[in-house]
């Protein structure tokens, strides 16, 4: 079963899709798990692959899309702030704590590429989120500060300048995450498996979705540099951990991410490696996303 639902988040609005088992028993509240997706996708992507098949399998999941973004409120729009992400799963929590049927102290959260990241981090200081499952989990951080040719402290003083020519200018800056076609990575030398992955889900019919911009507005790029998913997760998130990756390592990050991760984390519970699997193959290949979920099932059973 699929349920729309509206998460006020202060003065604006989430919109999420609550998916439930066909079957339940009134008598015994459900599990449930919040999920917070990769930076640029929305709900009906990535999310929805892995909310479908929990809830198949028996435990209510939650997504949505983040403040800013895809058919959620929020000005101005495309922006990535890693701290508002987190907080976002902290408002999907309040919802989905009041709904009839969710057991409010049965509550985890479900994070996928970026989402992992973020949900960690939301995890060391909401500690009603009770077990934290993990996919190909990044640190924005420490992603975006690789990204930087001259250095982070260098990028943030191009920022600078240039969020003082847009305020001047009044028109804001938006840059893709990633090339709109496969021709177009190519052009600028991007033929690399895991680019060429992401741009086939996120850009054709495989995966695209209209709300799914692949913009990101360039001031917020200053946040995601200054950002570290993992502070102090070593003494603040107590909760079990799982950590699934994928077995082919790419040039994501996303396996020696989780690997860290794992090694910090004070309640290691689960570390699953699914062999053969790429990084954007986890978002919806069946053969990885299925076995993803049976052991994210067998997690939150135990956990939840």
């Amino acid at each position: 079963m699929l349920q729309h639902i509206t998460i006020p988040r202060g003065p604006i609005d989430l919109t999420a899709d609550l998916h439930l088992p066909d079957t339940i028993d009134d008598a015994a509240p459900l599990r449930a798990v919040v999920l917070a997706t990769p930076g640029s996708s929305v709900k009906e992507q990535i999310g929805a692959n892995y909310a479908s098949r929990l809830a198949a399998r028996g435990v209510a999941a939650l997504v949505f899309d983040p403040a800013h973004q895809g058919q959620s409120g929020g000005e101005p729009r495309d922006l990535e702030d890693p701290y508002r992400r987190g907080e976002d799963i902290s408002y999907a929590i309040d919802a989905l704590s009041t709904i009839p049927g969710i057991a409010p102290e049965r509550i985890g959260v479900l994070g996928i590429c970026a989402g992992g990241g973020y949900a960690v981090h939301t995890a060391r200081t909401d500690h009603r989120i009770k077990a934290v499952g993990t996919v190909v989990p990044s640190n924005m951080g420490t992603s975006f500060r690789g990204f930087q040719p001259d250095g982070t402290p260098a990028a943030l003083d191009t920022m600078a300048d240039a969020r003082i020519e847009e305020t001047r200018s009044g028109e804001l800056t938006r840059v893709n995450w990633l090339p709109d076609t496969l021709e177009e990575a190519t052009a600028v030398g991007l033929t690399d498996i895991d680019t060429t992955q992401a741009v086939t889900y996120y850009r054709t019919g495989r995966g695209r979705n209209e709300h799914s911009t692949n913009r990101r507005l360039s001031r917020g790029d200053s946040l995601l540099l200054g950002y570290d998913a993992y502070h102090l997760v070593d003494q603040l998130m107590t909760q079990p951990l799982q950590v699934i990756l994928a077995g082919r390592i790419g040039n994501t990050g996303s396996y020696e991410s989780g690997m860290h991760l794992w090694k910090l984390a004070p309640n290691p519970v689960d570390l699953m490696v699914i062999d053969g699997a790429g990084h954007y193959e986890m978002y919806d290949e069946p053969e990885y996303v299925d076995a993803a979920v049976d052991r994210l099932v067998a997690f939150y059973s135990n956990n939840l």
